[in-house]
């Protein structure tokens, strides 16, 4: 093989490996309610997730009302993630679940601040997340 055609392969393979490095990190805007402690646990966790997080303090009626989110699947904050909704302290597996399969709903919510989720402390205690269009079916559990 000549020189040039193995600078060029290895040219390739290069781009080839460095390619998803480069490309740009999803964004996750996660709205918190004002002053709330805990999301920026889970704000961390999304980021060491490898999204590129912001966050915002916004009014808890005027973030539920603005994402209709039911009092019922209430949380803390609610993060925007491509067109999802992601209410809550949802684990990492469960929004890596919901942004593979893709369904077709506004997304999920973690109900509550349950201990032993990303950004929350104590112990872990059984979990569903459920759909936001549909709030009995479960969308995934621990």
């Amino acid at each position: 093989m000549s020189m040039k055609r193995t600078s060029f392969l290895t040219g390739i393979a290069l781009v080839a490996l460095t390619a998803p490095a480069l490309a740009a990190k999803q964004q996750c805007v996660v709205n918190r309610d004002a002053g709330c402690g805990c999301c920026g646990g889970w704000a961390a966790a999304m980021q060491a997730a490898g999204y590129d997080v912001s966050v915002v303090d916004v009014a808890r009626a005027d973030r539920l009302a603005r994402f209709k989110i039911p009092q019922a699947l209430a949380s803390c904050h609610t993060a925007v993630v491509g067109a999802y909704l992601i209410e809550g302290h949802v684990p990492m597996a469960a929004v890596a679940k919901l942004m593979s399969e893709r369904p077709k709903t506004r997304g999920v919510a973690l109900p509550g601040m349950p201990t032993g989720t990303p950004g929350m402390p104590g112990p872990a205690v059984p979990i569903a997340v459920v759909m936001l269009d549909e709030p009995n079916r479960v969308f995934y559990q621990e």
